[in-house]
């Protein structure tokens, strides 16, 4: 069978009587065409199902038509979220996404933003991670960069977050109200900067309601379903008593449930338990999370929106971004 012959832009501007230039100029939305011409172009591309070549069509214009994404963790419910929002936020506008995963290592993240750098991408989307501001700034030199779910001095104004401290206030001031005097909290990563602005909210909404902290109640985590087994065994093995917990993302609150049920522990009967991100599963849990929701899809389609108005030299101005408290059964009003 004969291979069907690829449609040309000479094609186009045959059918459409137009030159090669005015095709040109109507594919790549660059320098405006008169409407009736325009009209004929539209009408020609569509009667002969024209299917650009994406690859040289970039070429010619100097770029890769791609925009690169490293994200922080490629499984993760509020990452995964964050680049579909990319790919929605991308449909329709001739740029690809290029997915790479620097997980939690900081030479894995430089190796990974490498890796795109070599492909050539028109711009970079970070989603989380622990790459300098500095060593993003000057790359920003090179191509756009944005960075999502973290803010640095750097790039502040490309930069997409929640105030992640507020919204650890509202879920700690929550439990207070609730009546619960005495809450344990289980950190994120040591190095991660939403670890800090978590514990710094659970901090305050103590300090506001006039509450001492007691430290001991405050242990490290990992970000990981298996450190809040562990942060929960190290609670109990300190000896202090406490009537909730506060863990700062929904993994841990999993995880901490796990560790509550071997021990016969009912939640929130005995224990009450809030989390953050509001992941699928937080709602499914026994009993369903009390969580802290992020706009994780919205953040990830602001990104990929605001990164084609960079490479168009356009001015962009981000939507707020805010959080929601979820409440669900997890938590015992004590009042």
């Amino acid at each position: 069978m004969a291979q069907k012959k690829r449609v040309t832009i000479q094609d186009i501007a045959r059918k459409a009587n137009v030159s090669k230039s005015t095709v040109s100029r109507v594919l790549n939305d660059t320098t405006p065409v008169a409407p009736e011409k325009e009209t004929a172009v539209l009408a020609a591309i569509a009667e002969l199902n024209y299917q650009p070549n994406i690859f040289a069509r970039g070429l010619a214009g100097g770029q890769s038509l791609s925009i690169g994404a490293l994200t922080q963790n490629i499984g993760s419910a509020f990452y995964d979220t964050i680049m579909r929002g990319i790919i929605s936020g991308l449909k329709g506008s001739g740029y690809s996404p290029i997915f790479t995963d620097g997980r939690w290592e900081l030479e894995e993240q430089q190796n990974s933003l490498q890796t795109l750098l070599e492909r050539r991408v028109d711009g970079l989307i970070v989603v989380g991670g622990t790459l300098s501001g500095a060593a993003l700034s000057k790359i920003n030199e090179q191509v756009p960069v944005i960075v999502v779910a973290r803010e640095l001095e750097e790039l502040q104004e490309r930069c997409l977050f929640v105030d992640n401290q507020q919204a650890a206030y509202d879920a700690t001031r929550f439990l207070i109200e609730a009546g619960h005097k005495q809450i344990a909290h289980i950190t994120g990563e040591a190095a991660h900067q939403d670890t800090h602005r978590r514990k710094a909210g659970f901090v305050q909404a103590h300090a506001d309601a006039g509450i001492e902290l007691n430290p001991d109640l405050i242990v490290e985590g990992t970000f990981r379903r298996q450190s809040g087994i562990l942060a929960v065994e190290t609670l109990f093995t300190r000896g202090n008593s406490f009537s909730a917990i506060f863990a700062a993302n929904d993994q841990m609150a999993f995880g901490a449930r796990l560790a509550l049920f071997r021990r016969g522990i009912r939640v929130p009967e005995d224990i009450s338990l809030i989390g953050f991100d509001d992941q699928p599963d937080s709602a499914y849990m026994t009993p369903p999370l009390t969580t802290v929701r992020q706009p994780a899809d919205l953040l990830g389609e602001t990104a990929a929106a605001y990164m084609l108005q960079l490479i168009k030299k356009k001015p962009f101005t981000p939507p707020p971004f805010t959080t929601d408290l979820i409440i669900r059964e997890s938590v015992a009003l004590f009042r």
